[in-house]
């Protein structure tokens, strides 16, 4: 750990940020700077490709060099613009007086007032902002969401052959299966993955209040809904908002926020679950021989990784959800209120991304105790009451729920040899008592994907 991290306000960049460093190259400030960099610059390019007599003479060398600056941009150059803001106070501002130095440091001193030409600082924030969101979800976020659901898939085929006594309300219920009851969780993740693929990230571009006055006033004859509807979509892989105040609606974002939010509650369904099964030893856990369980009781073997699973699910969510509620309201054609919230929306990410590796590690250190839920199977015949007075059902016999709720509700200690001397008392044909007898809390499990009975 590094001595910055010590002292960093934020676990997120102190005691987690190894885990969370792939995110500072699309959350932090320097990125932020550097995405603003790119954009304006993007930008650029795609007005010289009109037909504009100011930009005729720029050809593919100079071009070249201008993607160059966003391609090396680093902490040195962020530092530079950074100081125009203390100057300026005015971050975008900053970017562009940065730009008109190193266009001027390229020989390109004649096109200085087309950098930033008729946009406003949103244009260009409303455009970094959800690129450096779209880059860090394909390259850092779904893949480990993905590696996880992978993982649970991998967990529950390997327990696939465990039937073990399902529990609602906490109470003995109908048996299940280990795998299936794991693989639920996999289905409902695959779920909302695929309707978060169906969510365009949106970006607002078109002047200080929507409307390209600027752009419209400066080149009547240039179509510029047009203009940015294509680079917006072909420079950046966003869908431009067609109608705006000076910022754009957040409605989608707040979407993408409310989605991550479903997620993380899956998840932390998931750990509760897991922790659960750990704490009645259906589970037990990999012995890492170097760690410490507890600073004073050398046997604990802890369920830390859900733990802290669920704790950071739960920061990301509460950021999620003020994020989905407070973007997408603003005052008239605009206010400042969404400018500092939306600086954060790394945290809830980072959050995520914590609790997503702390999953993958603890289903690692997993290790399904089949003796014990077994056995916890076997000592709960009464489970099977569901069974038998169904079959009862079908076979017309008068009233057979009363009878078996009267055998088993609120009683201890039905066993195999009590539930059989009950199905021998009952008037029935043989062959049914036989069906009947033939049943037992591990192949009474349904449809589960792996026993069927």
């Amino acid at each position: 750990m590094k001595i910055s991290e010590l002292s960093a306000i934020s676990p997120i960049d102190g005691r987690y940020r190894s885990k969370v460093e792939k995110l500072a190259g699309y959350f932090s400030e320097q990125a932020l700077i550097r995405y603003r960099v790119l954009v304006e610059i993007e930008y650029f390019i795609a007005l010289s490709s009109l037909d504009l007599p100011q930009l005729k003479n720029l050809d593919d060398v100079a071009i070249q060099a201008l993607r160059r600056i966003y391609d090396d941009f680093d902490d040195n150059e962020a530092l530079k613009v950074k100081e125009i803001e203390q100057e300026t106070n005015h971050d975008v501002k900053a970017v562009e007086y940065y730009l008109r130095e190193k266009f001027t440091d390229i020989g390109l001193d004649n096109y200085l007032e087309f950098i930033h030409f008729g946009l406003t600082s949103q244009d260009v924030n409303n455009t970094s902002i959800p690129y450096s969101l779209k880059q860090a979800l394909d390259d850092v976020i779904l893949p480990e969401l993905h590696v996880l659901c992978d993982l649970i898939d991998e967990k529950a085929g390997e327990w696939s052959d465990t039937p073990m006594l399902a529990r609602t309300h906490g109470q003995p219920a109908s048996p299940t299966n280990m795998g299936k009851e794991i693989r639920v969780f996999s289905e409902r993740l695959r779920e909302q993955i695929r309707q978060l693929s169906e969510l365009p990230l949106g970006a607002k571009f078109g002047g200080a209040t929507g409307n390209f006055n600027a752009h419209k006033v400066a080149f009547p004859n240039v179509d510029w809904i047009s203009f940015a509807n294509k680079f917006i979509h072909d420079s950046l892989g966003l869908q431009r908002q067609q109608t705006t105040t000076q910022i754009e609606h957040y409605d989608n974002l707040a979407a993408l926020f409310d989605n991550f939010a479903r997620i993380n509650n899956i998840l932390t369904d998931l750990s509760r679950d897991v922790w659960t099964y750990i704490s009645i030893s259906y589970f037990g856990q990999k012995v890492i021989k170097t760690e410490v369980g507890s600073s004073a009781m050398p046997h604990k073997v802890n369920p830390i990784d859900f733990e802290n699973a669920e704790g950071n699910l739960g920061m990301a969510n509460a950021l999620f959800r003020h994020l989905s509620g407070k973007l997408p309201i603003s005052r008239l054609q605009r206010d400042l209120t969404d400018s500092t919230a939306i600086r954060n929306i790394g945290v809830p990410f980072a959050h995520s991304l914590i609790a997503y590796q702390s999953l993958v590690k603890g289903m690692n250190k997993v290790l399904i105790n089949r003796e014990v839920i077994r056995a916890d199977l076997e000592d709960n015949w009464a489970v099977l009451a569901e069974a038998v007075q169904t079959i009862l059902r079908r076979e017309s016999y008068p009233d057979p729920y009363q009878a078996l709720k009267e055998l088993t509700r609120g009683k201890d200690g039905l066993t195999m040899e009590s539930l059989h001397h009950f199905i021998d008392g009952l008037d029935l044909p043989e062959e049914v008592k036989k069906e009947l007898r033939a049943i037992t809390p591990s192949n009474y499990t349904g449809y589960t994907g792996g026993v069927a009975g």
